[in-house]
């Protein structure tokens, strides 16, 4: 008689303790792969989505002598100084290492301009990049969409009595406010937005920007290595990194799954005991037929495997079924989480880790069962008949 026919024949005969041992693996095994599954898609998520946090990185002319106003630029009385970046310099971005890190590029000019007579503040953007960047900005109306349109903030819309819709003279120029940007709490609100060719036309600057901000996808690469890149390409200039915004989303990210992980464990543990006591329990209930075992020449290597064989099946389909199960419910919350554009990745290294976990919980949890199975006498069990 075979180990495994022993085995599988005492599986169907204790149907009930084997479904609660499939069933507490499963819900483990499960619980598991929808916590390492959906940590990796809200990972992938955020990893993809840090622009929307605005730039982490600032490229400024470099100058020993600058003090600064708006985002590391000099303006001292509203005049940007005398160094400018080429615009067409931009270009030599796309050759950097790390230029797939990259996700928007967002040039802008600065300088003073005299608007209904008074000194404001005009920046010429590439509208799309810009408002991508920066998500958080509100328009009341819309963004520029020729360089016959500007966007005002809320404090320069204000003193200057602008409205959407309406017209305003910038250096004898007419332009169309389009929008309103909504208070920011920062110097955007006291700014004047148009396209950057038509800026460059009215500062009579052409081909060339005051700054530019990088939002870069660090989460696979540490920033350092893209601000050398980037100042290796656009030399005269200062990048600058800002680090803590850097290191605070790196940080959340590494906190989640960090967590994600730890409550992982506490489940394999909690499965591990699950299956011990269930193993322990099948052990005491089958002293007389572990006797009977013993008294016909059965040894206690071969008392050892039969315990161990029983385990191993039903861990082997706990943790199938747990990642089958795992994965729907997966699929089930995350919309619930991350909304539309994130999506469950079937990957075979989680299925095999998952069916292997288990296979490696209901072993280990089921060897002292096993042995202690295997050092009963015989003599004494056969006493109960």
């Amino acid at each position: 008689m075979r180990l495994r026919t022993v085995a599988f024949s005492n599986l169907r005969r204790r149907k009930g303790r084997a479904a609660f041992l499939v069933a507490g693996l499963l819900v483990g095994i499960g619980t598991v792969v929808v916590l390492l599954t959906l940590s990796q898609a809200l990972t992938v998520q955020a990893q993809n989505n840090l622009e929307t946090y605005g730039a982490n990185i600032v490229v400024a002319p470099r100058s020993d002598g600058l003090s600064l106003t708006y985002g590391g630029v000099t303006l001292g009385n509203v005049a940007v100084g005398a160094q400018e970046i080429r615009q067409a310099d931009l270009a030599r971005i796309a050759s950097i290492p790390n230029r797939h890190n990259i996700a928007i590029i967002a040039p802008e000019l600065l300088g003073a301009v005299s608007v209904k007579g008074r000194q404001s503040l005009l920046m010429g953007v590439q509208p799309k990049n810009e408002f991508d960047l920066k998500k958080w900005w509100s328009v009341d109306g819309r963004p520029p969409r020729n360089g016959h349109e500007l966007v005002a903030g809320s404090a320069a819309a204000a003193a200057l009595h602008l409205h959407t819709g309406g017209s305003v003279s910038v250096d004898g120029r007419p332009f169309t406010v389009s929008g309103i940007l909504r208070p920011t709490g920062s110097q955007d609100d006291d700014l004047l937005i148009t396209d950057l060719g038509t800026a460059q036309g009215v500062l009579h600057r052409p081909g060339q920007v005051s700054m530019v901000q990088v939002a870069a996808l660090c989460s696979n690469c540490p920033v350092e290595k893209i601000v050398a890149q980037l100042g290796g390409v656009l030399p005269g200039t200062k990048v600058t990194a800002m680090q803590d915004k850097v290191k605070n989303r790196m940080h959340a990210i590494d906190q989640f799954r960090s967590f994600s992980w730890l409550v992982a464990g506490v489940i394999i543990g909690i499965e591990a005991l699950v299956v011990f006591v269930t193993m322990m329990g099948s052990v005491n209930e089958r002293t007389r037929e572990i006797g009977i075992f013993r008294a016909l020449g059965f040894r206690r290597l071969h008392v050892t495997g039969l315990i161990l064989i029983e385990a191993t099946v039903a861990s082997l389909l706990a943790g199938v079924l747990g990642y089958l199960a795992g994965m729907g419910v997966s699929y089930a919350v995350l919309p619930l989480l991350a909304g539309d554009g994130v999506s469950v990745t079937w990957a075979p290294s989680l299925a095999g880790g998952a069916v292997g976990l288990a296979v490696v919980i209901g072993a280990v949890a089921s060897l002292y069962p096993a042995l202690r199975a295997s050092r009963m006498d015989p003599t004494v069990a056969l006493r109960a008949l």
